[in-house]
């Protein structure tokens, strides 16, 4: 499990499966953020999550960043 899966993110936003995580990171200059999208879906009951994105989801991740 990668470092950013063990900690908790400084914010999330959501819009329906998809979702926009804020993370904060610091070093010696100061705290700098990243921000990450994924999409989850239903797979036979399961509940997964993907980086991949069709046309529809990118006006509403479009207003998450904002």
């Amino acid at each position: 499990m990668s470092e950013e899966n063990k900690r908790k993110p400084f914010g999330e936003l959501r819009i329906g499966p998809l979702k926009t995580a804020v993370w904060r990171n610091e070093n010696e200059k100061g705290p700098w953020y990243n921000v990450s999208f994924e999409r989850r879906y239903g797979d036979r009951g399961e509940w997964k999550t993907s980086s991949s994105f069709g046309r529809d989801d990118l006006l509403p991740f479009a207003k998450l960043a904002d």
